[in-house]
């Protein structure tokens, strides 16, 4: 008996099959590949700019080595500190993660290239003396020293989900240097206290002024009866704070190497732009509120353009300030190769800005998406109103900070911005009596904070934190809504008081290493 020959050939299906499976995790892993990939060519191209600029220099090399490692440093901020500016938004769903990078690029760069400061401490604002690293050679390892551990420091932070100082960072990579170098007497400690005060004060305050707006927010606009009328009368205020708010932020901290502000002109400033935007702002409620229903998903179309705003605000801001945690101690080195001497003070060149200013966008774009998902969706749970009190808390308190002369981080402010507002939503929704009225008057039942922590009484909307009256929740997901996520906040604070001390042992090792091989 004839047998019919089988069409399939099972045996090359299979070997086709492992190909398909080879070639789809080749191209898995060139995609994880291309972000490094890219970042070691700009590493590479920052040393042959650094190279070509300084060509006939005496010690040219050493400047290619900076400038790469100062580049380093530049895409670890862009990867770390930029996603705090964003994040909120993102979380929001204000913005989509494509139009946080573009923009947020585009401002930093714009902010570090137009304001970013011309003079900067090349020791880091002064946390050890001139006079106590006198030989260039030393102070040229003390800086090298200094970048590479804090831009270590700040890849590891971003490698574990945690947004630290950049800072903080390089003070600690100086101080650490600084001490290896010169001992313990060259730091200037009364600084080094005033940055460990930083460490309390500046997600304090952010917390405090975010859970305030939003205490202000639930009182006078969600929990009340006719939403659209008290968002006409109440958004357009919320709205001119922010635009005065960040007016005097921006005078204070993003343009103040162009032209000199003190605190008084930045007030009037603010006040300025309060008063004109206040008036613009009822107008275009007005417009955009016609035909709303008297629901919360309405309020949040109302907030998501100044939280664009505010995004492209702050990356100005943190790209004039910030870029300095890059290029200052490169600068440093630069001056220092050029003129073989050791100055308190030196003049960033145009070329150093450029490598600071498209790192830090170059760091967003290729690493960056990790942090803002991690500071605007995974701390809490964030809505437009949310992340408007976050943004807005950022810069208020930056400017509170300014005037009474306190040591700020913008890092930890933003930060503790989303945390202020996750625990007081915790809060608020188990004892806040005008939200079970409000509720109540709505026919869901609302059991009282002791039922709650007991687990008894009705479950429906104790923690329905989108205020729309959907019934039936679980308790898994009641749970998950209420609690801010404390793994994530354990491990930020973590980060954070172990930045100095860690990047500073860090540097004294590197140091020594540096200075073994001279």
């Amino acid at each position: 008996m004839a047998r019919t020959a089988d069409p399939k050939k099972h045996t090359l299906d299979k070997d086709l099959d492992k190909l398909v499976h080879v070639e789809e995790a080749t191209s898995t892993l060139a995609r994880g590949l291309v972000a490094p990939g890219l970042g070691l060519l700009f590493l590479a191209l920052a040393a042959l700019l650094a190279s070509i600029v300084s060509l006939g220099e005496p010690r040219v090399v050493i400047i290619a080595v900076a400038a790469a490692i100062g580049a380093y440093m530049a895409l670890n901020i862009g990867a770390n500190d930029v996603a705090n500016n964003v994040s909120p938004a993102v979380g929001a769903k204000a913005m989509t993660m494509a139009g946080a990078l573009v923009i947020a690029a585009i401002f930093e760069s714009a902010g570090a290239l137009i304001a970013g400061g011309d003079v900067v401490g090349t020791i880091s604002k002064g946390i050890i003396a001139p006079e106590s690293v006198g030989d260039p050679g030393v102070f040229i390892r003390t800086m090298m020293a200094a970048l590479i551990s804090s831009a270590l420091w700040v890849n590891l932070a971003t490698w574990i989900g945690a947004p630290v100082s950049t800072t903080h960072a390089v003070v600690g990579g100086v101080a650490g240097a600084g001490i290896a170098a010169a001992g313990i007497s060259a730091v200037n400690w009364p600084t080094m206290g005033q940055i460990a005060a930083s460490w309390v004060v500046s997600p304090l305050m952010g917390a405090i002024v975010a859970a305030l707006f939003l205490a202000f927010i639930k009182t006078a606009i969600i929990y009340q009866d006719d939403k659209i009328a008290s968002a006409r009368r109440w958004v357009p205020l919320l709205i001119a704070v922010m635009a005065g708010s960040f007016t005097a932020y921006l005078a204070v901290k993003g343009l103040g190497q162009l032209v000199h502000v003190n605190v008084g002109m930045a007030t009037v400033l603010g006040l300025g732009a309060f008063a004109v935007i206040w008036v613009v702002s009822h107008i275009h409620v007005r417009r955009q509120s016609e035909g709303m229903e008297n629901r919360n998903q309405s309020l949040r179309r109302l907030f998501r353009i100044p939280l664009v705003i505010s995004a492209a605000l702050l990356s100005f801001a943190h790209g004039a300030n910030d870029v300095a945690n890059a290029v200052g101690p490169l600068a440093a080195v630069v001056f220092t190769v050029q003129a073989d001497t050791v100055s308190a003070e030196v003049v960033i060149p145009l070329w150093v800005m450029v490598i600071g200013a498209f790192g830090i966008s170059l760091g967003l774009v290729l690493f960056g998406p990790k942090l803002i998902r991690m500071v605007g969706e995974q701390i809490t749970k964030l809505n437009p109103m949310r992340a408007f009190c976050v943004a807005l808390s950022a810069a208020i308190t930056v400017i509170i900070a300014s005037a009474l002369g306190l040591p700020i981080s913008s890092t930890h402010t933003a930060v503790g911005a989303v945390f202020g507002v996750g625990f007081f939503r915790e809060w608020y929704t188990a004892h806040s009596k005008r939200r079970r009225a409000y509720l109540e008057r709505k026919g869901i039942k609302v059991r009282n904070a002791r039922a709650a922590a007991e687990g008894r009484g009705p479950l429906t909307a104790f923690f329905e934190e989108d205020e729309n009256g959907a019934p039936g929740v679980s308790r898994e997901e009641i749970a998950r809504r209420k609690l801010v996520r404390r793994a994530h906040v354990r491990t930020i604070l973590a980060a954070w008081v172990t930045t100095v001390p860690a990047a500073a042992l860090l540097s004294a090792v590197i140091f020594l290493g540096l200075n073994a091989l001279a």
